[in-house]
């Protein structure tokens, strides 16, 4: 026993005599802050590692390299010679002018980031992609990025709707630095709540995501990282105005009190005033509407003693008028005179975080996070009412460590959350309270040369599905250099919260009826599923440029899902699954710099997303079978003047949707193909100052009557929700943006 005790000992300190250890730091605005998630890896190999939440990190040395990358978004990529095992402190900086003497600057980072590095499916967006199009909201973040779908939702609101491998929003798990915030009763207008700006980066994750965020994950899960204050611009001032009617204003203040402390203070404002009918269906085309976001920041961080925190405090006030044209809501609610709509949402945000990293262990820490919301919603569609209010709480403890040495890592912890509902759906009262308590633990292995393997399982206790638990696991293989593959498998559930899911059903006169079975949730079960992936990259060089190609395909298999039936014109249907239901997504990407300054996008998606309607097994309705993205970037610096011209093209190739029955089309009947083409020139004054110029739609294609029965709005056939390409046709755009660096004390 003390011979195999004294291996271990041994074996451990071998390893650890043989690890490059340190802290990486990042240097802006005179400051320096370490940084989570910097990559580090030996040059021309697949041996790497990330920085942690204080930026400790620890890489085995490499036989085959003694040049080390380290490199992070919006920051030089740095390249150095390191001949011996040893702790390296090192900064990266934002400005060439400040390179130490030891630093070669490689390249500059790219905006969209997939690693080769992690076992799961992880793309990493950062904020100098969102400037690519207007970005003025979290569901326009994503018109450049293909392995998210932008989806119209209806004819009435212009709310935008997302998708990831076949399957609409309340399918992900969508968390602001890891607490989950739309969900519940801001699924379908949640996304619209978090402003372009206050955006710092945002992480994609493709399948059944880490156990550690809880088990609602179904396709996959969007995480958005909000501006810091210790490394946004002292001040930062966006305008943006369109052709439709729109502008916004975005201000950020930010104040460094002294080395540990700072804060922030963040406005939006956002209106449209005008009315536009430009398809003479004397519907509004789109929406007059009102928001106020404001949101506080103040950051704790204490690098030397291992301390971060973070508390957040944010208030929403969103309004939203649609219909007739000629609707007054003084004059005409309630009546049928003309068919109006008003959505008017009030929401606070709070949120603690707070993290400590041991210092003599650097691969140990704990975090802590807690979050409160209250979601308080009025809305009337005609004739029809729709209230909802959610109070939701959750907190979450966190501990990470080793088993023996840094290539085994584990993450345990447990949460608690509860949701409380209260909804009148028309006349009808429904509320409820949801709790639920739950464990985890995950494990990775991490060979840092071919193999990472992350297995987590959690056990979760919930007052109206039970006690369950959720399994997943995600596999990362280097079969050759420059390549990775990544396999991954894991379940997720959730509760159907079917009216707040599915708020355009209240723009029709379509009949309600749930066909209830017992379940705990207006008498349906909670929804089951599976989800497994596979994908492969290969980088390749052509013409001495880079690229890489990627390949994945994804399977959801659902073992219960409630289905929203559309299939008769006359009413919609809710109920519980009675045959398959799946969505399979196949996707062909490729990324490439063909000429210097340039960057070129491309990618094919096939989407077969298949549930059963009462007998027969049909496509999803309103889901194309066939998409193409197309990315293009270009940009012209003057190093002699600080400046530069950027240019951005997007298309998009939507193919044939299906459309469930209607008075106005019949059965069977589908969509027309189309193709968006967007683009945007930005011009660069210097490090403060630009201006950009857009449009939307160039090719002005739009959907000819989109309303049904627009005719007679309060009669039975009226119907606002078939809604598969723009209204409004093509739209330009026009902003700017400004920021102050460096403000004396």
């Amino acid at each position: 026993m003390k011979n195999v005790y004294l291996f271990i000992l041994l074996f451990s300190w071998s390893v650890q005599s043989q690890q490059l250890t340190g802290q990486i730091k990042i240097k802006e605005n005179a400051t320096e802050l370490p940084i989570e998630g910097v990559n580090l890896i030996w040059l021309n190999t697949s041996m790497g590692t990330i920085t942690d939440q204080s930026g400790n990190f620890k890489l085995p040395m490499s036989p085959n390299s003694n040049k080390l990358v380290i490199s992070y978004l919006g920051f030089k990529t740095d390249t150095l010679v390191i001949s011996s095992p040893k702790r390296l402190m090192h900064t990266l900086l934002a400005d060439a002018d400040d390179a130490l003497d030891e630093i070669t600057l490689t390249e500059r980072r790219k905006a969209i980031q997939k690693s080769y590095l992690e076992a799961q499916n992880i793309i990493r967006v950062s904020s100098e992609e969102l400037l690519k199009a207007a970005c003025c909201n979290l569901s326009e973040s994503f018109e450049t990025n293909p392995s998210i779908d932008v989806n119209f939702a209806d004819a009435l609101t212009g709310t935008k709707q997302i998708k990831m491998l076949g399957l609409s929003s309340p399918y992900l798990l969508i968390s602001e630095e890891n607490i989950p915030m739309v969900r519940g009763a801001s699924q379908i207008y949640g996304l619209t709540f978090t402003p372009g700006t206050w955006i710092q980066s945002i992480q994609i994750t493709k399948g059944a995501g880490s156990v550690v965020n809880g088990f609602e994950s179904i396709a996959g899960q969007i995480n958005t990282e909000i501006q810091k204050p210790s490394q946004d611009a002292p001040i930062y001032i966006n305008a943006y105005t369109s052709v439709n009617g729109r502008q916004e204003f975005n201000a950020h203040f930010n104040t460094k009190w002294n080395d540990k402390w700072s804060a922030g203070s963040y406005v939006h404002v956002n209106q449209r005033t005008q009315k536009f009918d430009k398809n003479s269906d004397s519907f509004l085309d789109v929406p007059i509407s009102k928001q106020i976001n404001v949101l506080n920041r103040w950051q704790y961080t204490d690098a030397n003693k291992g301390w971060v925190g973070f508390a957040s405090l944010r208030f929403l006030d969103d309004k939203k008028q649609t219909g007739s044209i000629n609707f007054d809501p003084e004059t005409h609610r309630d009546t049928t005179t003309f068919w109006g709509s008003e959505i008017e949402t009030q929401r606070v945000d709070a949120s603690l975080k707070i993290g400590y990293v041991f210092p003599d262990t650097p691969y140990q820490s704990f975090g802590f996070q807690s979050a409160y919301s209250n979601h308080d919603q009025d809305s009337y569609f005609g004739l029809r009412r729709y209230d909802i209010e959610h109070k939701s709480f959750f907190t979450n403890l966190l501990f990470n460590s080793i088993i023996s040495n840094t290539k085994n890592k584990f993450k345990t912890g447990i949460n608690f959350s509860f949701d409380e509902y209260s909804e009148r759906v028309d006349l009808v009262d429904y509320q409820r309270r949801d709790e639920v308590i739950g464990a985890f633990f995950e494990y990775s292995y991490d060979s840092l040369e071919k193999l990472n393997i992350t297995a987590g399982i959690r056990l979760d206790s919930h007052n109206r599905l039970g006690t369950f638990v959720t399994p997943r696991v995600h596999l990362r293989y280097n079969p050759w250099e420059r390549s990775v593959l990544r396999a991954s498998v894991g379940s997720g559930r959730k509760v159907a919260n079917i009216f707040a899911e599915n708020q355009k059903l209240f723009g029709t006169n379509r009949l309600i009826q749930l066909v209830e079975n017992g379940g705990s949730v207006y008498g349906l079960r909670p929804e089951k599923a599976w989800n497994y992936g596979l994908s492969f990259r290969q980088g390749f060089t052509l013409f001495q440029k880079q690229g890489d190609i990627t390949v994945d395909f994804y399977r959801t298999q659902f073992e219960d899902q409630v289905v929203v039936d559309w299939e008769q014109a006359s009413h919609i249907r809710f109920y519980n699954l009675e045959g398959s239901s799946y969505a399979n997504s196949f996707q062909l990407e490729l990324d490439y710099v063909p000429f210097r300054n340039t960057a070129l996008r491309l990618a094919y998606k096939n989407y077969q997303v298949k549930t059963t309607y009462g007998t027969q097994t049909l496509q999803k309705p309103l889901q194309p079978e066939e998409r193409f993205f197309a990315n293009f970037e270009y940009k012209f610096e003057n190093e002699e003047k600080g400046s530069q011209w950027k240019a951005d093209m997007t298309y998009h190739f939507v193919g044939e949707q299906r459309l469930p029955s209607n008075s106005r089309d019949g059965v069977g009947y589908s969509s027309e193909r189309y193709g968006l083409l967007s683009m945007q020139i930005t011009r660069v004054f210097s490090k403060q100052f630009e201006v950009y110029l857009g449009g939307e739609n160039l090719g002005n294609y739009k959907q000819l009557n989109p309303i049904v029965g627009a005719e007679d709005p309060f009669g039975s056939t009226f119907d606002t929700s078939l809604v598969y390409a723009p209204i409004f046709g093509k739209m330009f755009y026009a902003g700017l943006r400004f920021k102050l660096n460096n403000i004396k004390k």
